[in-house]
């Protein structure tokens, strides 16, 4: 019998809440394979091990809040002084959830084994750091794409299946380029195989100041202005290309709560309530990334007391707010008291 694609109609995709990207360094690493690439001695390994120490202390990589968990840092090309000189510049109090280790099999190996059998012991593990990529490849003389995507496709399903983040360490090319990731040195299959490509570049070798350009799947572009402190081995901060990226919409739940103190219910078009929430911010709420935001932020809208629901009606989108009943129940761990929602009976605009 000939298989059937499984397939979501736009109607329905549109509707359905989608559990969002829990990122490990916010709006930079998600789960996933990542690609971190710079010309040799530049200080990619200072910024890998530094990443892993700030995710396995929860503490904040530059402004980007972090997930704390496990971290596991692969030092293939270092010796374990070289390794413990790096981590006392950066810090005197390192966790036990820090980890490194100095050998790996590779690819082909057995290097997948570990990596599981490293999850499997410390199944709150977050990142993974390996490097470099160079270390652990596999050899072939088959196509240089093809081998590229496959090894970097590799790594990217134990990622994927493991639900961890995992950066492959990387050299660029010598010469420059427009485009960052044209930098990246190998194939096209390497950075296409990726979720998101980091390159550090500065605009000579002595320079203490760098550009670190971020692309990938679930990230917007950006370029981080980055200065190396020679004292403390950090990079710092200078600045961010994207400034507050919808810095308006990150509240929307309070947005809502606000409006609906002083309305029972709404029931209208994302345009129509995108006016009447005006009143309650400091700039113009688009009516598309209102809808985007609202789906996205659905459990907190309901866990603030407010029933929410997107549907269809006479060809629109209507958009449907109603204060919920809400009855307190017992607490729950931590002393809070659990508040459920109970949605109405009979919501406001629910009939065709």
């Amino acid at each position: 019998m000939t298989k059937k694609f499984e397939v979501i109609d736009g109607e329905t995709l549109v509707e359905t809440y989608i559990v969002p990207t829990e990122f490990i360094v916010e709006n930079l690493i998600a789960p996933g394979l990542h690609i971190l690439s710079g010309a040799p001695k530049i200080g990619k390994s200072w910024m890998a091990f530094w990443l892993c120490l700030q995710v396995a202390k929860g503490e904040p990589v530059w402004n980007f809040k972090t997930s704390q968990g496990t971290t596991l840092y692969l030092a293939l090309e270092d010796s374990l002084e070289r390794v413990q000189d790096r981590l006392t510049y950066m810090t005197y109090d390192a966790p036990p959830s820090l980890y490194v280790t100095l050998l790996s099999e590779s690819i082909v190996t057995g290097l997948e084994e570990q990596i599981r059998n490293f999850v499997k012991e410390h199944p709150d593990t977050k990142l993974i750091m390996i490097d470099t990529f160079q270390k652990i490849r596999s050899i072939s003389n088959d196509n240089a794409y093809a081998v590229d995507y496959k090894d970097v496709g590799y790594i990217k399903k134990i990622a994927d299946e493991l639900k961890i983040a995992i950066v492959l360490i990387h050299h660029v090319r010598k010469e420059s380029h427009d485009d960052p990731i044209s930098m990246v040195s190998g194939t096209n299959g390497i950075t296409g195989a990726a979720d998101s490509v980091f390159v550090l570049k500065k605009s000579k070798r002595s320079s203490v100041n760098a550009t670190m350009c971020c692309t990938g799947r679930d990230i917007p572009y950006r370029e981080l202005e980055l200065n190396f402190n020679e004292e403390t081995k950090l990079w710092k901060l200078i600045s961010d290309s994207v400034e507050n990226p919808e810095i308006l919409l990150e509240d929307i739940v309070g947005i809502v709560v606000e409006f609906m103190k002083e309305n029972e219910s709404f029931s209208g078009t994302p345009t129509e309530l995108a006016e009447l929430l005006s009143g309650y911010c400091k700039e113009k709420i688009e009516p598309i990334t209102l809808s985007k935001r609202l789906n996205k932020n659905q459990p907190d809208i309901e866990d603030a007391g407010i029933y929410y629901k997107s549907k269809r009606s006479n060809g629109k989108r209507i958009i449907i707010l109603q204060r919920a009943e809400r009855s307190k129940k017992s607490a729950d761990s931590d002393g809070n008291p659990y508040i459920p929602i109970t949605v109405p009976a009979d919501p406001v605009g629910e009939s065709e």
